[in-house]
């Protein structure tokens, strides 16, 4: 069925759709990794964004159950050059299309997604909707791209657990602040044998230090930082008193605790490949992201320490709170494009709590 990405700047991309039919709006983003296609689309992350992929063949491998992030797919739409229906690969229980179309999904396939990268890297992200059928009413779904963006905390209290559950574990207790956390992660903190509790993000310090845990850790998730301030207020509370870890959202939440500014980068950072270099040792490591917003190096106070640094475009990518036990990392060391060079942060961690015992 025909398909248009109509932009809210009026810019119309026609092509065809797959998975759902409809309407579907969002912020339109776009993702630079040659595979995860399955882990962006169940990412919590991408709650409220339709993600284009660079790369032109996607779907090739078909969906698993093995790879997804979350309870099912977060993204509003997806949008690739060429959307492939016959994959071939070992684990591949499900199409891409028939994924998408089962969580109501709508894809776009068969535009130019090089000449929309290109404009999104020109112009900034933007807000776009994604319309299937005939007869289209361009005017229309252009003011309705117009009003695509969500903001609010809602977006958070969207991913986030509506109760607090356990994961048993042999080694420290980690209170987890649940922003929209990524399975992987909890796959990792696991693997470090933390006794696990997962909270609400909305959770205050008073409820989380009652469970006494050996550390708290702040995980991934959607949206602006500053639309939640209830968790910036509380991680400013549990700063010193429990060592703590944060990833992406955490990441940023925690520079805001710290007295650190944040804002929001023209394209953001999405994709497999981005080099980070660790300032410490100067080794460099080849990341995967997923933010649109970065903690502003020039407002990071002195007792604070930058750890790493993007060198695309030289970012803080890394913060460290010797004094209080806490740090955090904007990129995604759980995700593995090293594959596991970024492992060390989670020892970190542990080899934190238990020397805080």
């Amino acid at each position: 069925m025909k398909a248009v990405l109509v932009l809210e700047d009026g810019t119309v991309f026609q092509g065809e759709s797959f998975g759902a039919q409809g309407e579907t709006t969002g912020e339109v983003v776009f993702n630079t990794g040659m595979v995860g296609y399955q882990e962006v689309i169940t990412d919590p992350s991408y709650t409220g964004q339709i993600v284009t992929m660079t790369y032109p063949l996607i779907g090739n491998y078909g969906i698993n159950n093995l790879h997804v992030e979350s309870s099912g797919p977060k993204v509003k739409g997806m949008i690739i050059k060429s959307h492939c229906n016959h994959p071939s690969n070992w684990t591949s229980e499900n199409t891409l299309h028939n994924y998408l179309k089962k969580h109501e999904i709508i894809g776009l396939s068969g535009i130019d997604t090089r000449a929309l990268t290109k404009k999104i890297r020109t112009k900034g992200t933007m807000g776009g909707i994604i319309a299937t059928g005939d007869g289209l009413d361009i005017a229309k779904l252009t003011r309705k791209a117009k009003e695509a963006i969500t903001k609010g905390p809602e977006i958070v209290r969207s991913v986030t657990t509506s109760q607090p559950y356990q994961i048993a574990g042999d080694g420290p207790k980690v209170v987890v602040m649940d922003f929209g956390i990524k399975q992987n992660i909890i796959r990792h903190l696991k693997k470090a044998n933390c006794d696990m509790t997962i909270v609400p993000s909305y959770t205050p310090a008073a409820e989380i230090l009652k469970l006494n845990p050996d550390g708290v850790f702040l995980s991934n998730g959607p949206g602006d930082p500053k639309d939640v301030p209830e968790a910036i207020e509380t991680v400013q509370s549990l700063l010193g008193k429990k060592p703590m870890f944060g990833i992406c959202l955490g990441h940023q939440i925690m520079g805001l605790a710290m007295g650190a500014d944040t804002y929001k980068l023209k394209f953001g950072h999405r994709g497999s490949n981005q080099p980070v270099q660790d300032l410490r040792s100067g080794k460099v490591y080849i990341t995967s992201q997923n933010h649109g917003y970065a903690v502003k190096w020039d407002t990071v106070k002195e007792d604070i320490i930058v750890t790493h640094k993007n060198l695309n475009d030289n970012t803080v990518e890394g913060i460290s709170y010797p004094d209080k036990k806490a740090f955090s990392v904007q990129y995604h060391p759980e995700a593995a494009p090293g594959p596991e060079d970024s492992d060390y942060l989670f020892k970190d961690f542990t080899d934190l709590m238990m020397g805080a015992k």
